[in-house]
This record gives structure tokens, sequence and C-alpha cells, in this order.
């Protein structure tokens, strides 16, 4: 069934909104002696993202501020809080950096990134930078593929703040009734599907939990089609062209297919309006095997003190693997495993009055004393490994992964029109599991993607 048509998208009406460009970039030394940056955030003391808010007011500004006094400038560093849905935020952002205004640092979701570059909003932070961006000894603690996230079209546009990686947790007491080796790496997907045919003996029980259907929301495509797409070798957008029903895509949807139609998953719960957290509900309370999800689900779902959904015995009885190419050696990059990440990142306004100033604060935000700083005693996954072998030490699961997880990740596309593909790959999911075959669903999603982003911009099926 066709779909509506989405509302245009956020630059679209920005562009029907605004015909005028106020305030150039000025002139003058970019490091002048007497300065004001500015930096912006979705976050406000008191409200959303709060410790963000926090944390740039009490740690950032007074130190870089202090650090650039005694190189012997005056530099003074305000922060633009708000406290907004994203959408709303995304909106006021991209109406400045459309009229040449805003903040010179500003914090995005790394999804908007290609977006805004093709809108020519921003720009490659060398670019702006100059050399010293090149110089920066971050780019040795971030690794290529967490790099990723700030990246469009070869060029770096930004600094990753935070991101996360998907693996496959599972239920090792489950595992060792089931006859299966509690330490368990699967090298392959049919070594899934065996295990899940194993944990079927067990009453009670859903073996495997891989998100499916247009319920799911975006989580069925970061959670499962994703993930699995780059088992397979492949990406959803890749040298300037969108993914359409390819063998690889096929190979997706037939692993779905095995699932759910050889009763080792859940049909009922993809399509409940609160499904995903159904799923959490259930693996802390034993009732499935296998769950494909990211490090969210173990540091605030089923943490022992904290989660949503607390398992006490958490650390003994949960394990957690990377997620196999199809076949060793067949996954994106040549890999023998896979993953996906997300996370927000930041960029530089290109229309900064001081851009070399704006690189330096930026920089500094990013620097390993700034992010440690920001983690406030929090163990989370950061972009800087020095950081997490840091912090992350005290949590197994999250060293794990750091150091195994995000050298292999990969991204979503930043671009526009992504939400819309995304959502033509949940409706594919869900079509196998209502018992279509996996060509009569990836036939279905060529027609729809090639609807969305026209034939000549779609690889051929």
């Amino acid at each position: 069934m066709r779909l509506p048509r989405r509302p245009a998208t956020t630059l679209t009406v920005i562009a029907l909104l605004l015909t005028t460009a106020s305030c150039g970039q000025g002139g003058g030394d970019d490091r002048p002696s007497s300065v004001t940056l500015t930096i912006t955030q979705n976050a406000i003391s008191g409200g959303k993202n709060a410790k963000g808010a926090d944390w740039i007011k009490n740690w950032v500004i007074p130190r870089f501020e202090a650090a650039q006094r005694s190189a012997g400038r005056d530099v003074r560093v305000l922060f633009q809080p708000n406290g907004v849905d994203d959408e709303a935020y995304k909106t006021k952002i991209a109406l400045d950096l459309k009229s040449r205004r805003g903040a010179d640092v500003i914090d995005v979701d790394g999804i908007w990134i290609g977006e805004f570059a093709q809108a020519g909003y921003i720009r490659p932070l060398g670019e702006l930078g100059g050399p010293a961006v090149d110089a920066w000894e971050g780019w040795s603690q971030i690794p290529p593929a967490v790099q990723g996230l700030g990246v469009f079209d070869g060029k770096k546009y930004a600094l990753p703040v935070g991101t996360d990686g998907r693996v496959l947790y599972y239920n090792k007491e489950l595992f060792r009734k089931a006859g299966l080796d509690a330490d368990w790496q699967p090298d392959g997907w049919q070594e899934i599907i065996d295990a899940a045919r194993a944990l079927k003996r067990l009453p009670g029980v859903t073996p495997l939990q891989i998100n499916a259907g247009t319920a799911m929301g975006e989580a069925t495509t970061m959670q499962g089609v994703l993930p699995l797409l780059a088992g397979a070798g492949s990406e959803v957008y890749t040298e300037g062209k969108w993914t359409g029903g390819t063998r690889a895509v096929r190979d997706v949807l037939d692993f779905y297919r095995q699932v759910y139609a050889g009763g080792l998953g859940d049909p009922k719960i993809q399509q409940e309006a609160q499904g995903r957290d159904k799923s959490f509900l259930e693996f802390a309370e034993g009732k499935i095997g296998v769950l494909a999800e990211g490090d969210y689900f173990w540091r605030s779902v089923i943490d022992p003190a904290v989660g949503v959904n607390p398992m006490k015995n958490r650390d003994e009885a949960v394990g957690y693997a990377l997620i196999p190419a199809m076949r060793p050696g067949g996954g994106l990059r040549g890999q023998d495993h896979v993953s996906m990440s997300g996370g927000s990142a930041r960029v530089l306004n290109p229309f900064s009055k001081n851009p070399a100033l704006a690189w330096e604060l930026l920089s500094f935000m990013h620097s390993a004393a700034a992010v440690e700083a920001e983690l406030a005693g929090e163990a989370r996954v950061t972009a800087r490994s020095d950081v997490n072998d840091k912090v992350l030490g005290r949590d197994p699961m999250l060293l794990f992964v750091s150091e195994k997880v995000l050298p292999l990740t990969a991204y979503r596309p930043p671009l526009a029109v992504y939400p819309e593909v995304s959502t033509a790959l949940q409706e594919a999911t869900a079509s196998v599991v209502s018992g279509d075959s996996p060509d009569q669903a990836a036939t279905a999603y060529q027609a729809r993607l090639t609807e969305l982003v026209g034939a000549a911009a779609v690889s051929p099926g």
C-alpha cells in the first residue's frame, strides 16, 4: 500500500520561510585579542539534558577562558541554551545558519550532517579551522569508524560527541538449559538460527527477538535491518545511491523469514505499540533467549540499580556477543562482525567571525579532560578511546563496546530522505513477518524506494 507523503523536510520549510540572508562573516584576524564565542546545544540547566548544559557553563567556559587568558587573549564564551524537542531545535539552528547567524560551535544530531552539508549550512572542519584541524591530537584517539559519525562525502564536518554500539544479548542461564555454550560468539547467521532452534525447546521462552515492523519504528532499522545489511556486506546508501532490492536486502529479509516463519520469534510483539518495551521486560524476566540491542539496554534498561527493568543478576546471567556477518569475512569492509551506531556531534559555524579560535574551543571541548568531565562519573561510551579505557574499566560490557564494537561499526546516511527510506525498510520486514516471501517484500521495497528518491538514485535490485 502506498504511504502518504511525509511533510516537507526542515530545510525545505526553511527555504520557504527565509529568502534573504543577513549579516556576513566579517573580516579581520581570525584570532583577535578580544572576542566573544558562543556555544549552542539542545540543553538547559534544570531541564532537558541539564548535565550537558551545566558542564558547558561550569567546566568548559571557565577553563577555556582561563586558558585563553594564559595565552594573552581576552576571550569570552557564552552559552545559548535550548530545551525544546529535537525537530524544533533543528529548525532553529538551520534558520540561524541559513541567515549566516548562530553560535560558533553547534551541537547537532549526526543524522543531520549530510542534509546541512548539502544545503551549504556547514563546511568541512579543515576549511574553517585551518592546519590545526589535521594536527589535532584527538584524531588518534577516535577510531576511524567512529569518526564516520561526522563524515559526509569523505570530508570531516564534525567531531563526534558520543556514540553507541549494537550487540547480541543472550541469557546464559537459558543457554545452559538448552545445552548451549554460555560463552557464545556466533560466527555467522546460521549459528544464530541454530542457537534459537535449541532455545525453542524451552517452554515459555521466545528464542530470538529481532525488531521488525513499523510499530517498532527506527528500532527495527537500527537494531535489526541495518546491522544485518552490514553483515551481508552492504549499506543502505553508498556512493551516491540507495540500496534497492539487492541480493543483500533479500538475504536480510530471508533471515527475518527464518526467524518468524520458523517460530523462533514472537510476531505479535512486533505489532504492538509498546512492543519494544515488552521485549525488554520479557528479556529481564528470562523469557527471551537472544535480543539484538544497543548498549543503552545494558546501562539503562537492565542495570541492577537504575534500570527500567532491573536484573539483579545481570552481570552473571547476561552475555553479549558481536553481531556476526552472514558468513565469516562477508560483512561490510570484509569484516567478520559488524555493528551500527548513532550519536550527536559538534560542528563549526562556517559564518563565524573567528573560525580558527572557534576550532580551538571545539577541540578543547573534545579533549580527554573535557570529555571525562562531561561524564561526571557516569560510565558511558565516548568517542575517545583513551577516555573509555580510563572510565569503563569497571563495566566490562561497555569496555567491550569501546574496544571490540566501535572499531567495526557503521552509521546511518545523514540525509533528509533517510527517515522515509527507513520506514520503507520497516514495512519490508513487516511484510515478511506477515507471511510474504523475501522476494515479494524486496520488490515492494524497491518500488517504494524509487518513488522516494527516483530510479537514478537507486541501485538495481
